[in-house]
């Protein structure tokens, strides 16, 4: 008789226990989380008034006396079900800035507003996509005898976009400090914005929060090269934030001329080094700065917040440009499933990390993206909602709130995470499962709204 493979005898052990029922409700519950954390103890709830025990939990009657929650990881490689609700959070967060909701008035959708892009400077000639990356003429060859120009034609899927056309011309050096400044790169663009704004009317730039605020909400996205290019939605606010209406003299027309000034002119120097001397680190030309209007002329704004919201699930694995996980040692980056290009970066990271100068930027633990420390989305604090808020908000809605005039007592600790090969095969079926049937409720109220 053929044996059974290790993952499907794990499975029918699971299914064949008689607490298979309420462990398939746990995972159902976490939407099939791909690597759930495993918690025990309990929680009670008491009467404030007379301490009497309004409702009691504990884990002792739980399939193994444990309770999984979602791992909440926002990477669609590590985890599809988290990653998608994080991206539906991220919508919500993003959309209440635009439009209102969450705790927002409607009234910011009036006022003005911007959708920009800041990209990293060139480090280098890469290929490119499309005609860009065949010259009308020829540019010649580079100190180390290669061509300068290519004369092929890519579509977005060849391997070769974004790869250097001379490795040895590439400054490794300067894209890899350049992501380790990139935060503060964009921090000081931001305080140069409001310092524009307030010097363009007449305002000592000390006295801009007293008339306007500058609310943004931020994601950072690789591109083809490895490089790290920014998209963000700006909007001008009252003092208070939103719940203030912006100056008269707040357009959207004087938002985009400091924008573009702005991200001209900031830069950032890096630490001396012996090795590399101090790089002075500034945005790339590319520079786009979009009005969003409400009367449909211009990027929709539903359209902005999900473009954001698909953005943060995306890993640095799934672009190509690094890992998810952080590497450890040098074995580590050699194994690594990436290009050529990106094997150069994750070495440069591991280079300047050992150097004493750069000790503070921690190049090491961020070789697995490349030097980038920022997170890949973040907000100004007057902007809309938070994700805490939103998960408060959802477990409001499903019933797993504090109560009011309660106390909670809650004694809880780790007791691992994960999932064993069956289990993580039941789990991958619950996440489709799932996946469909709200793909399948979308398309019903898509035919409903059209009848």
């Amino acid at each position: 008789m053929r044996q059974l493979p290790e993952t499907e005898r794990d499975a029918i052990r699971i299914a064949q226990d008689p607490q298979f029922t309420r462990w398939l409700e746990q995972i159902t519950a976490i939407g099939g989380c791909a690597h759930p954390v495993h918690l025990s103890g309990s929680t009670t709830t008491l009467d404030g008034a007379t301490g009497e025990i309004i409702q009691h939990y504990d884990t002792r009657t739980e399939p193994g006396e444990r309770l999984l929650v979602r791992c909440r990881n926002r990477r669609a490689t590590v985890c599809a079900p988290c990653s998608r609700l994080h991206a539906g959070d991220t919508f919500h967060l993003v959309r209440a800035g635009l439009i209102g909701g969450k705790n927002v008035p409607a009234t910011v959708r009036h006022r003005p507003r911007l959708f920009i892009t800041l990209t990293a400077p060139s480090f280098g000639p890469v290929h490119r996509t499309g005609e860009r990356c065949r010259p009308r003429r020829d540019r010649g060859r580079c100190e180390h005898d290669r061509p300068l120009s290519c004369g092929a034609t890519h579509d977005t899927n060849d391997a070769r976009v974004g790869q250097p056309l001379c490795a040895d011309c590439y400054d490794y050096t300067g894209h890899v400090l350049w992501h380790a400044h990139a935060s503060k790169l964009w921090d000081r663009f931001v305080i140069d914005v409001r310092r524009r704004l307030a010097s363009s009317v007449g305002l000592v730039q000390s006295r801009f929060a007293r008339h306007a605020r500058l609310s943004f909400a931020r994601v950072a996205e690789y591109q083809k090269r490895a490089a790290v290019h920014v998209h963000a939605v700006v909007r001008l606010d009252g003092p208070n934030g939103p719940d203030d209406e912006p100056p008269a003299w707040g357009t959207a027309e004087l938002l985009i001329d400091a924008v573009h000034a702005s991200a001209r002119r900031v830069l950032v120097r890096t630490p001396y080094s012996p090795a590399v001397g101090e790089l002075a680190l500034c945005w790339g030309a590319q520079i786009d700065a979009r009005p969003l209007h409400t009367n449909g002329d211009g990027p929709d704004d539903d359209a902005v917040a999900a473009y954001v919201a698909k953005y943060v699930t995306k890993g640095a694995s799934e672009t190509g440009a690094g890992t998810d996980h952080p590497l450890t040692n040098r074995g580590d980056i050699e194994s690594a499933p990436v290009s050529e290009h990106v094997h150069t970066l994750l070495r440069t990271c591991w280079r300047l990390g050992g150097l004493p100068e750069y000790e503070p930027l921690r190049l090491r633990a961020w070789a697995h993206t490349l030097g980038y420390r920022g997170h890949i989305l973040t907000k100004s604090r007057a902007y809309s909602t938070t994700y805490a808020a939103l998960r408060a908000e959802r477990a409001h809605h499903m019933g797993h709130a504090d109560m009011p005039d309660a106390i909670t007592e809650r004694q809880w600790r780790y007791a691992g995470s994960g999932h064993t090969p069956g289990a993580a095969l039941i789990a991958a079926s619950v996440a489709d499962d799932l996946a469909e049937s709200r793909r399948l409720a979308v398309e019903e109220q898509r035919e409903g709204g059209r009848l």
